[in-house]
């Protein structure tokens, strides 16, 4: 409704001058009538016939720039894959108009193109990177088994290894991120499978820290993205175990909500409500310099990809909670 009001108020400023002629030469054709003592009627008789093809040119104007308005509106919804398509100019000034936005729309297409292509040879170089790294990670595990060194020595290298291999699929993670269109792999899976597997793959930094895992099973039926859906459960027990030097790690399944609680130094209140903002570490990220304030912000954004609400709790010294609501997408 202001959009149609905007029309016709511009539709009145258009047709203003020639209104204001109009009445200039009926006041000076009255006036002349009047000297010479003619009779009105005519005159009354020719401006009325005169007032009513000014206001029908009116209605047709204000239909006619009703449709332009609505055209226009159109393309400035939808202005960055649409600004070629503008009607026919029907003066200099809109064809100047017209010839500026076309340029302008030529140079943001060419940069998007740029970008998109500087984009995916960043992601292409460190994919390669990252699985090119993987190889001497591999070999280096071979060699540290057949060493001749002691179970805590060979424990200690063995968490570094495995560290060094966590932050390369973090940065895999990382720049799969801004292409997830194609990246998605929805599917039904065991949540009890996903869970223990996730498990499985931590199951040596258990150990190392002697650290009691408190799992029962599921029995749920999930319908996700195997991968990012991982990627958020690795996360989360990763800090867990990073950030508990004793006690347990529990993961349980509820009435919709994953849950994955430890009894490790917890997350001060004021640093709760940035947790998953990133490169922000808080207290604990800066008595811990391994820290990099990225995994929480991974998880979070791969948790928003799956529209999976995620929340945390934490008592200082006592503890921390991640819950996942994936009640939507148990079957």
């Amino acid at each position: 409704m202001k959009r149609k009001t905007r029309v016709l108020l511009d539709c009145l400023k258009q047709l203003a001058l020639p209104f204001f002629i109009f009445c200039i030469y009926s006041i000076l054709i009255a006036f002349v009538f009047w000297l010479y003592r003619l009779k009105l009627e005519p005159f009354f008789y020719a401006g009325a016939v005169a007032f009513f093809v000014l206001l029908c040119a009116f209605v047709v104007e204000f239909f006619k720039e009703s449709k332009a308005a609505a055209a226009r509106e159109h393309l400035l919804n939808n202005i960055l894959c649409d600004w070629n398509s503008f009607e026919q100019p029907r003066n200099l000034t809109q064809d100047d108009y017209r010839q500026m936005i076309k340029a302008l729309g030529e140079r943001i297409e060419k940069l998007t193109a740029d970008f998109s292509t500087e984009q995916k040879e960043t992601q292409d170089f460190y994919t390669t990177w990252v699985h090119q790294i993987k190889t001497p990670i591999a070999v280096l595990k071979l060699e540290l088994d057949k060493a001749n060194t002691s179970e805590l020595d060979r424990g200690a290298l063995q968490e570094e290894l495995f560290r060094i291999e966590q932050y390369t699929d973090m940065v895999l993670s990382y720049q799969r991120l801004g292409s997830t269109s194609n990246d998605l792999l929805v599917k039904e899976y065991s949540l009890d499978e996903l869970i223990r597997e996730v498990i499985r793959k931590y199951a040596s930094q258990f150990i190392h820290k002697k650290l009691k895992l408190e799992y029962e099973g599921c029995s749920e039926k999930i319908v996700i993205d195997k991968k990012w859906f991982c990627c958020i459960l690795e996360q989360l027990v990763s800090n867990a175990i990073k950030y508990t030097q004793a006690g347990a790690i529990s993961i349980t399944v509820a009435d919709g909500t994953l849950c994955v609680n430890d009894t490790g130094i917890g997350i001060a209140s004021e640093d709760l409500p940035r947790i998953f903002e990133k490169g922000y570490t808080g207290a604990n990220g800066r008595l811990n310099e391994k820290s990099s304030g990225l995994g929480l912000y991974l998880c979070s954004k791969a948790a928003t990809l799956l529209e999976i609400p995620i929340t945390a709790q934490s008592t200082p010294g006592k503890g921390s909670s991640f819950s996942l609501n994936i009640a939507e997408k148990i079957i």
